[in-house]
C-alpha cells in the first residue's frame, strides 16, 4: 500500500507541485493529467506486486481512466505515472522484505520462547519509509519483571484478558472479536476515505493523505519487528503460566491460563497493532484535527459487522485496549507503542510530502 500511494502522490505532484516528492528524481510534466498519472502509477505498482490479480487491476484501471477526457494530457499522464512507478519500484528493490528469516536461541526468564518460528522477522531488517532506520524510534526496554508496573500490568491482563474472564464486559469482548488482524489496517483507510469525502479534499491533498497513512502503517511493522526481536519479551500466556519464575511476589502463577485472543507467534513488546493505531491516528489528526469526527469501520469479511466512532482518537484507543482485553499484551506496552507510532508520524510529516507553496 505504501508503494502504491507513494507512487500516486509523486505522480500527482510531478504535475501539480503542491508537496515534495518522495523520489525527487521523478520527471515533471505540468501539462499532463494528474488523475491519469495517479491511476497509471497505481496500476504499474500493483501489476508488479500482485500479477495474479491482473484482470481485476486492469478492470479498475479502465474504469478510472474512463472518467478522464481523452487527449494529449491523458496520454502524457499515463506515461508519467509509469515512469514514476518505476522509480518507486527501483527505490524499494533492496528493501529486504524478501530476505530469508533468521532466528536466535533465547533461554533467559522474561524472554519469549516460541514453539515455532515467529512470523515475518525479516521486517526487522527492512528499509523503512521516510525515517532514517528501523531503530530510530526504538523504545527503551519493557518494565522490569520485578517492578510495580509489571505486576500491575500482569494482573490486569491476567484478569481482563482470560478466555473465561468474569471482569471483561460483553462490549469489550465484542471489540476483541471485531479487531482481528485484517481489520486493523483497513479500518484506517476506511476512516480516511470517509473523512476525506466529508471535507472534500482536493487531489493533491488526498494523494498526500494516503501516502503518509500507508507509509506510517508500513513503518509500524518495520519498527515494531526491530524492537520485538531486540527485546524478545514474553507474551502474557507465557508470563502468567510461569509467574513463579519472574521474581515478583505480586504475580501469582496460573499454569492453565488462556487468553481470549489467539496469541500471535512473535514477541510481546512493543505492540504492532498499537504502533499502527498511534501512527495512523496521528496522520488523520494532522489533516482532520482531534475534534469530533464520525466514521464507520466495517469488517473485511462480513460487511454487516460495523463499529461507529465519534473521533479518530477513540478508534486508536480501542485498538490498543483490545490487546489487553484479548490477553495478548500488557498496558505499558500499549502506552509505549502508541507514543512510538505518533513519533514516527510526526517525523514523516515534518520531512516527507511537505508543502511547497
Amino acid at each position: 500500500m505504501a508503494m502504491v500511494h507513494v507512487a500516486m502522490c509523486d505522480a500527482v505532484n510531478s504535475v501539480q507541485p503542491w508537496y515534495t516528492r518522495y523520489v525527487s528524481a521523478a520527471p515533471t510534466a505540468p501539462k499532463a493529467s494528474p488523475e491519469a498519472a495517479a491511476v497509471s502509477a497505481a496500476r504499474q505498482i500493483l501489476l508488479q506486486l500482485v500479477p495474479a490479480q491482473k484482470a481485476k487491476i486492469d478492470e479498475a484501471y479502465a474504469e478510472s481512466l474512463s472518467r478522464i477526457p481523452d487527449g494529449a494530457a491523458k496520454s502524457e499522464g499515463i506515461t508519467l505515472g509509469e515512469q514514476v512507478a518505476a522509480l518507486v519500484q527501483a527505490d524499494r528493490a533492496t528493501d529486504a522484505t524478501n530476505e530469508p528469516d533468521t532466528y536466535r536461541p533465547i533461554t533467559s526468564p522474561g524472554v519469549w520462547v516460541p514453539t515455532q518460528p515467529p512470523l515475518f522477522p525479516q521486517y526487522a531488517r527492512a528499509k523503512p519509509w521516510g525515517i532514517k532506520s528501523a531503530d530510530q524510534f526504538r523504545p527503551g526496554p519493557p518494565a522490569p519483571l520485578t517492578s510495580v508496573v509489571y505486576a500491575r500490568d500482569y494482573n490486569e491482563t491476567k484478569e481482563l484478558g482470560a478466555i473465561k474472564s468474569t471482569k471483561r464486559t460483553q462490549q469489550q469482548t465484542d471489540a476483541v472479536n471485531f479487531w482481528t488482524s485484517p481489520n486493523f489496517g483497513t479500518s484506517w483507510h476506511q476512516a480516511a476515505r470517509q473523512l476525506s469525502a466529508g471535507k472534500e479534499l482536493n487531489l493533491a491533498d488526498n494523494a498526500r493523505l494516503f501516502a503518509l497513512l500507508s507509509m506510517s502503517v508500513a513503518n509500524s511493522f518495520i519498527t515494531d519487528w526491530d524492537a520485538k526481536f531486540h527485546y524478545n519479551f514474553w507474551r502474557p500466556v507465557t508470563a502468567i503460566r510461569n509467574g513463579d519464575m519472574d521474581g515478583n511476589d505480586a504475580t501469582e502463577r496460573d499454569a492453565s491460563w488462556m487468553p481470549l485472543y489467539v496469541t500471535p507467534m512473535h514477541p510481546e513488546y512493543p505492540s504492532q497493532a498499537t504502533i499502527q493505531a498511534g501512527a495512523a491516528a496521528a496522520v488523520l489528526e494532522a489533516v482532520f484535527g482531534t475534534g469530533p469526527a464520525a466514521f464507520t469501520a466495517t469488517d473485511t469479511v462480513d460487511a454487516r459487522l460495523q463499529k461507529q466512532f465519534t473521533s479518530i482518537g477513540q478508534m486508536a484507543e480501542e485498538q490498543g485496549m483490545v490487546r489487553i482485553w484479548g490477553g495478548v499484551h500488557f498496558r505499558n506496552t500499549v502506552e509505549v507503542s502508541d507514543q512510538m507510532g505518533r513519533k514516527i508520524t510526526a517525523y514523516l510529516i515534518s520531512n516527507d510530502m511537505t508543502p511547497v507553496r
